[in-house]
């Protein structure tokens, strides 16, 4: 009989006795394809003495067909020339039933793996917190944090509110005036020291300092406070003003 690979369409010649009357899987030579070959269609009309021989015992039948079993085909009106030059014939596979999914293997994790993405994203976060204590300083970063300062230091926040102000009064006095605000980004209530205000010429030099006292003494938690400065006659050539917290107590 004639076989033909649902897949790649190589046909071969193999004696039906080696299909049996039940039919069994095969395998293509060619493109390694398996399938289930349904046994050959019997003529009713031929005698009982005409039939294929039985297939062979199962311990025989379920053994693979050496080669020798394929046979090559002659050119003819139902074989065209291809089959010709075909491959060995196919490998006779035993049918085995289905297969059980639940025995295939599974997938083996690769622990490896995800401890090397642990450490990629420690690394990532380890250097974003070194850059913000690079930029903002870390007494700034543990303020933003809500977790106070440092020993002997204060933990408030001090800004400016817009520039300082130069202008001359009646009397001919020129007057230095400042604003700004003082926060509590802490959870617990803060002591407000005094501030310390700074004038630095061009080459960072102070020209000028005082004291500002603050409008209050305590600070809520999340609170704000405004507070307005002013001197007299401040020395000209001021470029730089800085503000801090006098004594560094919290």
């Amino acid at each position: 009989m004639i076989l033909q690979c649902p897949n790649c369409r190589t046909r071969y010649v193999v004696p039906e006795s080696a299909i049996g009357p039940a039919g069994r899987s095969v395998r293509c030579a060619a493109c390694r394809h398996s399938w289930f070959q349904d046994p050959p269609e019997l003529d009713e009309a031929a005698p009982a003495d005409a039939l294929p021989p039985a297939a062979p015992p199962a311990d025989i039948a379920d053994a693979p067909v050496a080669p020798e079993v394929a046979e090559k085909a002659a050119p003819s009106s139902f074989i065209d020339d291809a089959v010709a030059d075909q491959p060995p014939g196919p490998v006779i596979e035993p049918d085995y039933g289905p297969i059980d999914d639940t025995v295939l293997a599974r997938p083996r994790r690769n622990p490896a793996r995800r401890w090397t993405i642990a450490a990629i994203a420690t690394g990532l976060i380890l250097l974003l917190g070194v850059a913000a204590i690079q930029y903002l300083g870390l007494d700034m970063v543990r303020q933003r944090l809500g977790l106070g300062a440092g020993d002997g230091q204060v933990a408030l926040l001090i800004d400016l509110e817009g520039r300082p102000e130069r202008r001359t009064l009646a009397s001919g006095n020129e007057l230095f005036a400042l604003s700004g605000r003082i926060t509590n980004p802490t959870r617990a209530p803060q002591t407000v020291p005094d501030i310390k205000a700074e004038l630095q010429d061009g080459q960072g030099r102070i020209v000028y300092r005082w004291v500002i006292t603050p409008p209050a003494r305590t600070l809520a938690p999340g609170a704000v406070i405004r507070f307005d400065a002013a001197e007299y006659d401040v020395p000209a050539g001021v470029r730089e003003l800085k503000l801090s917290f006098a004594g560094g107590r919290g």
